[in-house]
């Protein structure tokens, strides 16, 4: 192993790392910072998240379609969908707390193994038309229960392996990758299972974890630092990271930041009514197809113009802005009567949520300390999975009452007044910088 690795497990990584880089010019100050890709400990754990973005998205269209498929029913889906939440929730939470106490590549190795078992296990049910609803939907609690184990200690690991200053350019490019995921696995699972089936769908999705497992296998070593490893992980230790956050006004109010931003802005809930009534005379399965695609679509152009974010030292003020941006760009949306432009707000809105994600997720790592990342880690899972699922209620509601267009405008400027209102009244965030 290079000595770059061996040198991972402090609170920072040493500046030798990545050797410093002249500064960018010209357009090139705009381009993604590909700093971090240069210490081969992150390269590896980027790497094995390309394979997880888009070979998780195999399985998330496979299951849903397989479900519809025995059932013609999508109040069954709505139900796997649930299933697949509740222990994803739970165990982020307890694998935030697990992740501050084990060696997190071990965590990572045990965890990432786990997810590729269990897409052989889907691939065995569908090869064999066993065709059983509970089995789909226990396999699927037990994916997302690994998942929710899986992802604190992941993201909780980058802090050890690039320097604090390659934090937002670590976020950017690992969330840029995600939202590629986003796009190109249903694109690539639609394309694939009318020629190959729903079985090697899933057979394709485990090979590939296999690839993410030989990745995390070739990290360093990341034991807990400060004896954390001694400690058990347990309610207390959970509720001990509930506690660091409220007192933390910092960490806090990025939490509060998302739930802003995607509880009361993420329209996703409309777009098939938007599609149905607004939008139909563009056909309706594109206008779909579209709406769905533009918010991922612009978080993928924010990732590759990112250059500057790992410039910016007001972390708070970024967040601010991105998550008004974010509001004011829904609102767009919803006065929108073309659906081009409708699209182009979406996708506006997708470059705000990108630099959200990706400052709110720097000031996590930065602002925490090392024996508290995977808590942090596992609060910030639930509500990045939770924010939107409760905005499905929420903007559902409000659009069959209101109409679609409206519920959509209105949810994008509650997000601006509420943050605007946030940030005059709690300086916090406002006064944060590295």
């Amino acid at each position: 192993m290079d000595t770059s690795d061996s040198t991972t497990t402090g609170t920072q990584p040493s500046s030798a790392h990545a050797p410093e880089a002249p500064p960018r010019r010209g357009w090139r100050r705009w381009a993604m910072d590909t700093r971090p890709l240069r210490i081969p400990a992150y390269r590896r754990l980027w790497t094995s998240t390309i394979v997880t973005a888009v070979g998780s998205q195999l399985t998330a269209v496979a299951v849903p379609k397989q479900i519809y498929d025995i059932t013609g029913s999508s109040a069954w889906v709505g139900y796997a969908s649930l299933a697949g939440l509740v222990p994803m929730v739970l165990f982020a939470l307890w694998g935030g707390a697990v992740a501050d106490t084990v060696d997190r590549r071990k965590l990572l190795l045990v965890t990432n193994t786990g997810i590729a078992v269990t897409s052989v296990l889907f691939w065995l049910q569908a090869v064999t038309s066993l065709d059983s609803v509970p089995v789909l939907m226990v396999l699927l609690a037990l994916q997302q229960a690994f998942f929710g184990l899986n992802a604190p200690a992941r993201t909780a690991s980058i802090a050890r392996l690039v320097p604090a200053d390659q934090l937002p350019a670590a976020n950017a490019l690992g969330s840029t990758v995600t939202q590629t995921g986003l796009v190109a696995g249903p694109l690539l699972a639609g394309a694939l299972i009318p020629v190959i089936g729903l079985p090697e769908l899933y057979l394709i999705d485990a090979l590939a974890l296999c690839v993410t497992v030989w990745a995390v296998a070739r990290l360093p070593a990341l034991p807990p630092l400060g004896g954390a490893g001694s400690r058990r992980a347990g309610v207390r230790e959970i509720a001990e990271g509930f506690r660091y956050i409220a007192g933390r006004k910092v960490l806090l109010l990025s939490f509060l930041a998302d739930v802003i931003a995607m509880v009361c802005g993420m329209p996703r809930a409309l777009f098939p009514q938007l599609a149905a009534e607004t939008y139909a005379s563009y056909g309706e399965g594109p206008a779909l197809g579209l709406l769905y695609a533009a918010i991922p679509v612009g978080a993928v152009l924010g990732g590759l113009l990112s250059g500057t974010f790992s410039r910016a030292r007001r972390h708070g003020w970024m967040v601010i802005g991105a998550v008004v941006a974010w509001g004011a760009a829904v609102v767009g949306c919803g006065l929108s009567g073309s659906l081009w432009w409708a699209v182009a707000f979406l996708a506006a809105a997708g470059v705000a949520d990108m630099v959200s994600m990706v400052f709110r997720g720097a000031i996590l790592l930065s602002a925490a300390t090392d024996e508290m990342r995977g808590r942090m880690q596992g609060v910030f899972t639930v509500v990045v999975a939770g924010g939107p699922r409760l905005a499905d209620v929420l903007h559902g509601t409000a659009g069959s009452v209101l109409g679609p267009r409206a519920a959509v405008a209105g949810g994008g400027l509650l997000v601006v007044v509420l943050m605007l209102g946030l940030a005059a009244t709690v300086p916090a965030l406002r006064r944060y910088r590295v």
